[in-house]
């Protein structure tokens, strides 16, 4: 099943896929969000933006809309809060 991080819910996860648009920020890169990479949802925002996200250990909070091109595989689905 593919989803974009931003479908995600609280506490779960997916292996990064591939990104709807080849145009993610450096930093983003540089920490990690690189497909085969692991991402876990850790927390959203009151009014859903940003997202705030767990890759390689590392925390980041990242925009909706760019959320919404990293595309993922789900690997866990049991332990969603």
């Amino acid at each position: 099943m593919s989803v974009t991080v931003a479908q995600l819910k609280r506490g779960q996860k997916g292996i990064i896929k591939e990104f709807a648009e080849d145009i993610l920020p450096i930093k983003l890169l540089e920490l990690g969000c690189l497909p085969g990479n692991e991402i876990e949802l850790v927390q959203v925002a009151p009014l859903k933006d940003p997202i705030y996200i767990n890759v390689n250990g590392s925390h980041i909070a990242i925009r909706r809309s760019v959320a919404q091109k990293i595309e993922l595989d789900i690997i866990d689905d049991t332990n969603v809060l």
